[in-house]
């Protein structure tokens, strides 16, 4: 059993202000999708907890392609600036 259902909590949304959607259709600011969003008044504190869950999933994926795609471009630099060594 959920501890969410054992005692009636308040799950505060994860909403930041920054409401727009991205090319994938999540929020921009809390990563929720559109029906997340939308549902979200009507949730259990249980069905929050997992939305949250998933917001922070996203959110953990969002950032590592971030630093692949800067891990990249500094390579990428750095092989320019050696080439123009020789």
């Amino acid at each position: 059993m959920q501890q969410a259902s054992l005692f009636e909590i308040e799950v505060e949304s994860p909403c930041i202000g920054v409401c727009e959607s991205g090319p994938r259709g999540y929020c921009r600011g809390c990563l929720r999708s559109r029906e997340e969003r939308f549902y979200w008044p009507k949730l259990t504190a249980a069905q929050k907890i997992q939305v949250i869950s998933l917001c922070e999933m996203r959110r953990k994926k969002l950032n590592s392609k971030k630093m692949k795609e800067k891990e990249q471009s500094l390579l990428k630099q750095i092989q320019a600036e050696q080439l123009s060594l020789f």
